[in-house]
Order: C-alpha cells, then sequence, then structure tokens
C-alpha cells in the first residue's frame, strides 16, 4: 500500500506538468527501493525503534562514505569532524534505550540501509526528481507484489481500513513526495555531505513527537539535537574563499 499510493500520486502529479521528456527512473533504481523498503519493514518486526535507527542509519553511512571515497571524493577535515560529531549525537540520542539486536534483524536493518544509500548515490545524477521518483516508485511495485504473493501462500495478510489509511497516507506524502524533495536536493551534495545531512531525520522525527504527540523535550533530546545539527551544519560548511588580492 504504501508503494502503490506513493506511485500513484507521484504518476498523478507527473501526468498533470506541461514538460515532456523528461526522466522517467529505471529499473536499477526501482530494484534499490525495493531492497530497501522489504527488509526495512521485516527487520521492524524484531527491533525497537532506537536500535533500528542505529544500526540503518549507520549502514547508509558506511555505504555511501565508501562509495564517495571509491568515487574519488576528499572530505575536508571539517567534513570527517562535522560526521563524526552528528554520528555521536545520534548514538546518545538512542543508544540508551536501546537493546541488544538479534541477527536476523541485524542484517534485515543493514540490508536496507545499504540499499538506502545506493538508492541516494544513484539520485545524486537525477535531472528530474519527480519524474524519475515516480519512474522508481512504479518499478517497485511489482517487484513488492512477487514478494506479497509468496508470503500469502504460507500466512494471509491481515488488512484493516486504519492501517490502508495510514500505509497510502505514508506512500502518498512522507515516501512520495519526500523522496522527490530528496532526489531534488542531491545533484548539489557530495556523498559525504549527503551522508552527513540524513542523520538530521531522528531529531526531525522527534521534534514531530513534541510537536503532534505532545512529547516532552529532555535534556538528552536537547543535547543530541545540538550535536547532530551541528555536525550536519559543519559538514556542509564550505571553506571560507581566499581574501583578493589588493591592487
Amino acid at each position: 500500500m504504501r508503494l502503490v499510493s506513493g506511485a500513484a500520486v507521484l504518476a498523478w502529479l507527473v501526468a498533470r506538468r506541461a514538460e515532456s521528456g523528461r526522466g522517467r527512473g529505471n529499473w536499477t533504481s526501482g530494484a534499490w527501493l525495493f531492497a530497501y523498503a522489504v527488509p526495512f519493514s521485516f527487520a521492524y518486526r524484531t527491533l525497537d525503534a532506537g536500535t533500528g535507527a542505529l544500526i540503518l542509519f549507520g549502514a547508509v553511512q558506511t555505504t555511501m562514505l565508501a562509495a564517495g571515497l571509491l568515487g574519488g571524493e576528499r572530505p575536508r577535515v571539517s567534513q570527517w569532524l562535522g560526521l563524526a560529531v552528528a554520528i555521536g549525537g545520534l548514538v546518545y540520542l538512542l543508544l540508551p534505550g536501546a537493546e541488544a539486536p538479534g541477527a536476523a534483524g541485524f542484517a534485515l536493518m543493514a540490508t536496507a540501509g545499504a540499499a538506502w544509500g545506493a538508492y541516494s548515490l544513484r539520485g545524486r545524477g537525477a535531472r528530474d526528481p519527480l519524474g524519475e521518483t515516480a519512474g522508481n516508485f512504479l518499478r517497485s511495485v511489482p517487484l513488492v507484489a512477487l514478494v506479497l504473493a509468496a508470503l500469502s501462500v504460507f500466512h494471509a495478510p491481515r488488512v484493516s481500513t486504519e492501517g490502508v489509511a495510514l500505509a497510502a497516507a505514508s506512500g502518498a506524502l512522507a515516501s512520495g513526495l519526500g523522496y522527490s524533495i530528496w532526489y531534488a536536493a542531491l545533484p548539489g551534495l557530495s556523498a559525504v555531505q549527503a551522508a552527513s545531512v540524513q542523520l538530521a531525520v531522528p531529531v526531525l522525527a522527534a521534534v514531530g513527537g513534541v510537536v503532534f504527540m505532545s512529547e516532552t523535550v529532555g535534556l538528552r533530546l536537547a543535547v543530541a539535537s545540538a550535536l547532530i545539527l551541528g555536525g550536519v551544519g559543519l559538514s556542509l560548511r564550505r571553506p571560507a574563499r581566499a581574501a583578493e588580492a589588493r591592487p
């Protein structure tokens, strides 16, 4: 439901615009999206939220950093320092309440993180973020349908009205439109910067909990948020230009 609703909304938006002949995604990116969504869903059946986030973002950072280094990127000291500070803030935010993960859950979430890292790296060359995200979502649907059909042989899926509505909202808004915005931002970021920016996600989720669910802001959240956002800002900071020589 999440992927189908995302694909439907994105296809509708692409059909309504005047431009034509733009990007329409590809099967490789669709496969990476599928390889992220399915293991992610199954991993959270055995992991708590904090542990899952640590494994996911750790795998994402490792994948994107390795690809950047292999591709010839040479991050500045400030970028490495910013990434280290942000990761430290994430660990401080999530690890104290996390439990040791099981082997299966760890493997599934690490796979999901590596796949999301690969999907993000491919998005750095996107010329038409909306059209390419729509095409990638459409191509992921038949792959997920095959998994669902195989699992249905052993266990019939349980469907509720509330579950369908939440999945559809997640796919149409958070996933479909959110991933399009992410693809639009990626061409302007290096692999190291893109890896760092994603560490702001747990902070945004925590802020959403405060705004929409009346959760309280504790000292740990405040300190971790400052570390993560400060580290992201340091990683994105551009070096000062050399002063122009006087005539």
